[in-house]
């Protein structure tokens, strides 16, 4: 049974060998996952779709909307599994305080950071490698119909600004 540390040492091991490339975190993911046992990486599986599911929430959604200009339900989906992919340090402290990824991303890029859609199914991947069968399902609860939380005016720059000072400064002003 995989636990959470050694779920996100596979998360940072890909990560730092990709020198944080969103992408090649992705393939690296995949190549370290098909090195492990199937049910190893349902267990990584479980771990990464539930992580995924606890950032579903209003004010995670408005931090990346902040640091990307803009963020429809997909590419939020998509922001999630990048922010998994930046590290327990990282994704933990976005959950605990959204505004704060203004000190925790020492570089940002809109155009290569904040997707990486990919990397939400380098489980699937290593296990179709591993049995020739895509992923089973996961015995975990659905991903909520809406976001946790107060939903926020996304339109409105002033809500924005006034809810991620940090974030706003940072990446909008």
């Amino acid at each position: 049974m995989m636990d959470e540390t050694e779920f996100w040492g596979l998360v940072d091991g890909a990560r730092e060998a990709a020198d944080g490339d969103p992408e090649d975190q992705s393939d690296l993911l995949v190549e370290q996952l098909s090195r492990l046992d199937p049910d190893a990486v349902l267990d990584f599986a479980r771990h990464f779709e539930a992580r995924s599911d606890r950032a579903y929430r209003w004010d995670v959604w408005g931090a990346a909307w902040v640091l990307l200009g803009g963020v429809s339900d997909d590419a939020f989906e998509a922001f999630r599994y990048w922010l998994i992919g930046q590290g327990r340090e990282v994704f933990e402290g976005a959950l605990h305080d959204p505004d704060a990824l203004a000190e925790l991303l020492e570089d940002f890029d809109e155009q290569v950071d904040g997707d990486c859609e990919d990397l939400g199914y380098a489980a699937d991947e290593a296990y179709e490698r591993l049995t020739g069968a895509p992923l089973p399902e996961l015995g975990l609860s659905p991903t909520p119909r809406e976001p946790i939380g107060e939903p926020l005016d996304f339109e409105s720059e002033a809500v924005l600004a006034e809810r991620y000072p940090r974030l706003w400064e940072r990446f909008r002003a």
